[in-house]
């Protein structure tokens, strides 16, 4: 009896029971996810939750899932969701009752729905994860209003430039509307669909 409870009370302290743990700064680079970020690319960790079975990875690109529930023969697998293209929502936190170990962070990620047990005593930092998804969730929803504006704008142009007659030579003018019509995509891409979040992460982490 003695040496089962012993065994749960160092799981938790090792993170490595389901209740997940908030690794520190200096561990990164001994976590599983580390194999997998885009170091080259300019990618980087700003927080890491490890429990028995899954690491959940978040960078200043997006959330990497190392998932050990849907592996077998303890084999891992690695999911990728970018901000760039997933859009953020539904973030809660729920908060530790009288007897709970835990506090838990709700999230989704497109049509994924995450939903993560920490360590009570871990608050303080979650928090601040819960601080920087909202924003980033914040800033998505704004950016894909701002991008849709932008999209229904340039059909309109469309629509009123098809009603007029098109003078000289028809073929240039359809060529130079085309080229106009992607690089206003391309500029509406750039502005808002926005890849890299660090300065709500540095904005949110207390130092």
């Amino acid at each position: 009896m003695a040496g089962g409870f012993l065994g749960r009370v160092a799981a938790d302290t090792l993170g490595i029971s389901d209740i997940g743990k908030i690794i520190d700064v200096k561990d990164f680079d001994k976590v599983d996810g580390d194999d997998f970020i885009l170091h080259e690319d300019g990618e980087k960790i700003y927080y890491v939750i490890k429990s028995k079975t899954d690491e959940y990875v978040f960078t200043n690109y997006g959330l990497i899932h190392v998932d050990g529930k849907s592996a077998v023969d303890k084999k891992r697998l690695v999911k990728r969701y970018e901000f760039k293209s997933t859009i953020l929502s539904q973030v809660y936190i729920e908060t530790a009752g009288m007897i709970d170990l835990d506090i838990e962070i709700k999230f989704n990620l497109g049509e994924e729905t995450f939903s993560i047990d920490v360590d009570r005593n871990q608050m303080t930092k979650l928090k601040q994860i819960y601080k920087t998804l909202v924003e980033i969730s914040r800033m998505q929803q704004h950016h894909k209003m701002l991008f849709q504006d932008g999209v229904t704008g340039l059909e309109r142009a469309n629509a009123g430039i098809s009603r007029n007659l098109i003078q000289g030579d028809i073929v240039e003018a359809v060529e130079k509307l085309t080229n106009f019509n992607l690089d206003w995509m391309e500029a509406l891409r750039k502005e808002y669909q926005v890849r890299d979040y660090s300065n709500v992460y540095e904005k949110y982490r207390l130092v």
